[in-house]
């Protein structure tokens, strides 16, 4: 895996926000994440035909981008979508994000979209079908690709190892990036009863190339990667921790629902970069 730069202190760029970028970046933005597929051409159109991607690369002028995939599946038995990829590729193309990513799951089965992110089995069958795919595209888009970890609900029976080893050997295996999201590290400790510095220790440093944060709620005695409220306590503190054991990395903060207004988010962006810069 080559050398990602270090961009420093991001944001998931979402529509709300996206005239004030527009118009002028806020300084206290480094870089921006958007969703690839939100840059998807409509049937019958072409990405030439997009006005989304038109102002996409107005800002890419003025900041790096990374591209983050949510239909990707790399973890399905179905087949690699050759138009899917065709797009992305081209979207690739035109961008020239500093990271493309996608997440370990799997969204839908026999042609059917769940549009969730489903977990896998740790197995080491499912190893060698998730890192032959990740090779695959990787070789398509002729560009190295980052995968994240989920935050889950539920585990498989006949699962044979712990989500970070099952993460590390795909990442070791295929030399691609690993997106470590901090805040479903957390989630999934509490779903699921794990210690989540014991998943921190484990993760290679040198395969950790950027590090999502984000709010969640509680509902029904789970956790729920929800995105919709400011990232908690425990979150800023163990992003600190894993700041002190792998260095700093590029960071961004996600917000997809009850997305407030700039002067608020820019609060939360601040006290990352607080945090970040005082390492």
């Amino acid at each position: 895996m080559k050398s990602i730069p270090l961009h420093g202190v991001g944001i998931g760029l979402r529509s709300p926000h996206t005239p004030l970028f527009l118009k002028s970046p806020p300084k206290s933005v480094d870089w921006i994440e958007v969703i690839s597929e939100n840059f998807f051409p409509l049937p019958g159109e072409s990405l030439d035909d997009s006005e989304p991607l038109r102002n996409l690369l107005k800002i890419r002028s003025d900041l790096p981008i990374s591209l983050h995939g949510v239909s990707l599946s790399l973890g399905s038995t179905d087949d690699l979508s050759k138009s899917y990829l065709s797009i992305l590729r081209e979207l690739v193309r035109q961008v020239d994000p500093w990271m493309i990513s996608d997440h370990l799951c799997w969204t839908g089965v026999d042609g059917l979209n769940t549009h969730d992110l489903l977990p896998l089995p740790y197995t080491a069958e499912s190893i060698q079908h998730v890192a032959e795919r990740i090779l695959r595209v990787q070789d398509f888009l002729g560009r190295s690709i980052a995968i994240e970890n989920l935050s889950s609900y539920v585990t498989f029976a006949n699962s044979e190892m712990q989500e970070w080893e099952f993460l590390s050997e795909i990442s070791q295996r295929t030399d691609c990036g690993i997106l470590l999201d901090v805040n479903n590290i957390f989630v999934s400790s509490i779903n699921h009863g794990f210690d989540p510095l014991e998943y921190l220790d484990s993760i290679p440093p040198d395969r950790i190339v950027e590090i999502h944060l984000a709010g969640h709620s509680r509902k029904e005695g789970c956790i729920v990667d929800t995105h919709d409220a400011p990232i908690c306590t425990e979150v800023w503190d163990l992003y600190r921790t894993c700041l002190r054991k792998v260095g700093p990395r590029n960071v961004m903060i996600e917000r997809d629902a009850r997305i407030p207004e700039w002067p608020e988010m820019e609060r939360e962006l601040l006290q990352l970069r607080g945090i970040y810069e005082a390492r």
